[in-house]
């Protein structure tokens, strides 16, 4: 009888190298506002990365290709007058970026693929609408033009950057300063943490908070919460001591349930939550949350005891289910077990639901809550009493790790397609990076990339803007205080050929939806792309901003004021204008020379022969 004593993974040797000298951005100014933002933005086109300036905020910007020194008068995106606080790449045009300011302002830009030769200050697009400061952006993953905002004033605006115009705005949730927004993978729902060490899950055309969590890192610093492509949540936090840690949940278990606040929470694949935060002690923490309540349990015996009977009237919104015809909402399991027949305790309508639940069937821990459930019947079936709702789970982790003692707030990097998280703390000079499996203990610790220099700042490469031809898996921008240095994360492989276990199909740039599809109800998974014969970018694609009738258009509510958009074709048609008369300049200045020379070469023959 063999025993297995190493975990098979296919990402156990995953290793992370610097790139060389040249490879690497020097002498760039980062910027050094005392803000959580990773101060870098990336994707398979251009290197955005806020930096110092005079007289405004501003951000560079620069073609990947431009490796090595950056020449100090390299123009520069302008146009905030105060310091930018954060900047997010469109996922569905690779030369639209957004900008959030000190000066509470979005400016949406258009990157030209050339090189400018002066400083960009027109934006095609200002949002004027949060009356404090603007410090976090993200935009819609699978809705063409959708952007989220969350200000200083505790307000989430949601815009139709296609229009310039207001989708919704979500004002009485939050009781104060917002610390980080994250869509999950078919952006129907966010996760927001928020000063007072709340994690909300909100549906945001409903304007609904529909589960929350309370303290799940007891530290006073800010969390940080990421959805994964399964709909699970991953945080990280601090304990009361200032420990980071991380942990991970699962918002369908616990919507019945009143509390969910973690500071740094990203969904995983397994539908578990991944958090970091901090003890008592003030040491750095990660967890694996598995928060399946009694009820949960209550299914899983009645299953093992009677798995085909219907379950009492008046229970199948607590089993999960959804009827079709009294549109019940539950919360559904879909792990392809088998599937039972139900009656609505709404209508009386037969549907099913399936039961084989497999991360619940696999937890052996499980056993003392099944023990501890009272057996009884109910209207002859044999059926055990279901518990009370709202008894939770959460009391004690699926796992749980403390790391490290530091101020830094962890930074959750979550890859869905390797279901690995890697976690960058600012002021840190590594990178941690965790594998997150249905195997005990669930968050294995893969590996940690040190460096000598501290990291200010952190870009994470889109999936669709990797080299697979050398197995990369992840590559990383990290902030220095004069550069950026790129981080590439590998795992070995002897064959040149593709590997399809490494690249499962990957969310690409076309969006699913349009703005007013998803503001109507709409929801639509991402649309996904091959990498087998490498990601070729799209060819440069124009944003073009709808002006509609200003009549038409209610001021809104206070005293946020109204947004405004810029001419886009203007400013496009100046700034061909001034590059054809640069261009006419340049040739005039080239024409003098070449006759300045052949002047001078007759005059030094006359000299000549007068001698």
């Amino acid at each position: 009888m063999s025993r297995r004593v190493v975990r098979q993974s296919k990402f156990r040797h995953v290793f992370g190298q610097a790139a060389k000298a040249d490879q690497a951005y020097e002498d760039i100014r980062v910027s050094k506002v005392t803000w959580d933002s990773s101060f870098c933005a990336v994707n398979p086109k251009f290197l955005a990365i806020i930096v110092e300036a005079g007289g405004g905020g501003a951000f560079i910007v620069l073609p990947l290709a431009k490796t090595g020194r950056v020449d100090k008068n390299y123009p520069l995106v302008t146009g905030h007058t105060a310091p930018v606080l954060d900047i997010d790449w469109c996922p569905h045009n690779d030369n639209v970026i957004a900008s959030a300011s000190d000066d509470t302002t979005i400016m949406v830009w258009q990157i030209p693929d050339y090189t400018p030769m002066r400083n960009i200050t027109e934006p095609i697009l200002t949002l004027e609408g949060h009356s404090k400061r603007v410090g976090i952006l993200s935009w819609h993953p699978t809705a063409r033009n959708v952007l989220l905002s969350a200000g200083g004033d505790n307000v989430i605006i949601i815009w139709n950057v296609g229009t310039g115009e207001v989708l919704l705005s979500l004002d009485d949730i939050h009781p104060d300063v917002i610390h980080s927004v994250c869509w999950n993978s078919n952006g129907r729902l966010l996760a927001t943490t928020c000063k007072d060490k709340t994690l909300r899950i909100i549906d945001p055309r409903k304007g609904q908070v529909v589960a929350e969590r309370a303290r799940p890192h007891e530290g006073a610093r800010p969390l940080r919460a990421v959805f994964t492509a399964d709909g699970k949540l991953l945080s990280t936090g601090f304990s009361r001591m200032s420990e980071r840690q991380l942990a991970l949940w699962d918002p369908e278990r616990f919507a019945a349930h009143e509390g969910m606040r973690p500071m740094r929470a990203v969904f995983t694949r397994q539908g578990h939550i991944f958090t970091t935060g901090f003890t008592r002690m003030s040491q750095r923490e990660l967890g694996l949350w598995d928060p399946v309540t009694q009820l949960d349990a209550w299914v899983l015996l009645r299953r093992l005891k009677e798995p085909t009977l219907a379950p009492p009237p008046g229970d199948a919104e607590s089993l999960g289910v959804v009827c079709g015809d009294c549109m019940r909402r539950c919360r559904g399991y879909r792990c392809g077990g088998p599937r039972v027949v139900y009656r609505c305790g709404v209508c009386s309508s037969l549907h099913q639901s399936c039961l084989g639940n497999a991360w619940v069937l696999g937890r052996a821990r499980r056993v003392k809550e099944l023990q501890g459930i009272q057996s009884g019947t109910a209207s002859g079936t044999g059926l055990v009493t279901p518990p009370v709702l709202g008894q939770n789970n959460f009391e004690e982790p699926v796992a749980l790790q403390e790391m490290d003692t530091s101020n830094g707030v962890l930074l959750p990097f979550y890859d869905p397609d390797s279901s690995i998280v890697y976690l960058c703390g600012k002021g840190d000079s590594s990178i941690r990076y965790f594998e997150i499996t249905e195997e005990p203990p669930f968050v294995h610790y893969l590996n940690t990339f040190s460096s000598k220099e501290p990291q200010r700042g952190m870009g994470f490469m889109p999936k669709r803007g990797l080299d697979v031809s050398k197995c990369e898996i992840a590559r990383f921008y990290k902030l220095h205080e004069r550069k950026c240095e790129p981080i590439i994360m590998t795992v070995p492989r002897k064959s040149d050929l593709f590997q399809d276990d490494l690249y499962p199909d990957t969310p690409g740039p076309e969006p699913a939806l349009e703005a007013d599809e998803w503001l109507s109800g709409q929801d639509a998974e991402p649309v996904l792309i091959s990498l087998r014969d490498g990601y070729m970018p799209p060819k440069h694609r124009e944003l073009r901003v709808t002006k509609r009738n200003i009549l038409d258009v209610r001021p809104p509510p206070g005293p946020r004021r109204s947004q405004s958009a810029s001419d886009a074709p203007l400013s496009q048609h100046t700034l061909e204008t001034l590059l054809e008369e640069i261009k006419a300049l340049r040739e005039q200045v080239q024409a003098q020379e070449q006759r300045i020379t052949s002047l001078e070469n007759m005059l030094c023959e006359l000299v000549d022969g007068t001698d």
